[in-house]
């Protein structure tokens, strides 16, 4: 492992949580975020598991973005229509170049600027990647969340994953291990307990495939300050489902 966890141990209160009369059971274990926690995440998920991490916008739900089999686990746990694409979470800014074919001078810019952290940019993607991830849309979104554990989880699988928000289609995404837990619990195989996450909401979508580059959906970083970087940037409002 090349860097450590810088992410003291949350309170896990959030470990003991019982599901109410008529909620599923909940199973899956909540560990607290530590080194050791980072390897055994690792390992599930290059074992095809699914796991829910921090990152800096909202908790999410992560499976080996290179294994087909486990992308389409993603898609049907969440009850996830497979016409709405996955997001990637990357370690390094540099890994771009592992799952986009080509990337304009102003997606650079712009991971220059907002990496990491909640910009989710959406490029042409690698012909390696799975055509599930994309519903067979020629783009990917591709984001480096600016929280340690996350990074670290990916670094040490050392591939991308999976950055959709770990929660149900259409139910509110969860900033908490315990919110997340409420929700997919008895569907992946580990929780890893970052504490609250900072920011509370999805990052922002920008397509860059496409000239003047597109906002899909504004998050956390506003349309204002994308046109600091570049002005021409262009709106719409088309959602493209939860990510984190």
């Amino acid at each position: 492992m090349q860097a450590s966890v810088e992410v003291s141990a949350p309170n896990c209160s959030t470990c003991a949580i019982l599901p109410s009369r008529g909620q599923r059971a909940l199973t899956a274990t909540i560990l607290p975020a530590n080194e050791k926690v980072v390897r055994l995440a690792a390992k599930k998920l290059a074992d095809g598991a699914l796991i829910v991490l921090p990152t800096d916008t909202v908790y999410g739900l992560a499976a080996d973005a290179l294994l087909p089999a486990a992308v389409e686990a993603v898609f049907r746990i969440k009850e996830r229509p497979v016409d709405k694409p996955l997001p990637l979470l990357l370690a390094d800014p540099e890994d771009v170049h592992r799952v986009a074919e080509r990337v304009p001078s102003i997606g650079w810019l712009l991971a220059e600027r907002f990496w990491p952290g909640g910009l989710t940019i959406v490029c042409e993607k690698s012909r390696a990647l799975p055509d599930l991830l994309t519903a067979g849309r020629p783009g990917i979104g591709l984001r480096v969340p600016d929280h340690p554990t996350a990074r670290a989880i990916i670094r040490a699988l050392g591939a991308p994953v999976t950055g959709t928000s770990a929660n149900l289609s259409g139910r509110p995404s969860a900033r908490t291990a315990g919110e997340a837990h409420a929700q997919l619990g008895n569907l992946v195989d580990l929780v890893v307990d970052g504490g609250i996450c900072p920011g509370g909401i999805e990052s922002t979508v920008i397509d860059v495939t496409l000239d003047p580059p597109l906002v899909l959906r504004e998050g956390a970083v506003s349309i204002q300050r994308l046109r600091q970087v570049c002005p021409k940037v262009a709106s719409s409002f088309d959602n493209t489902g939860p990510g984190c």
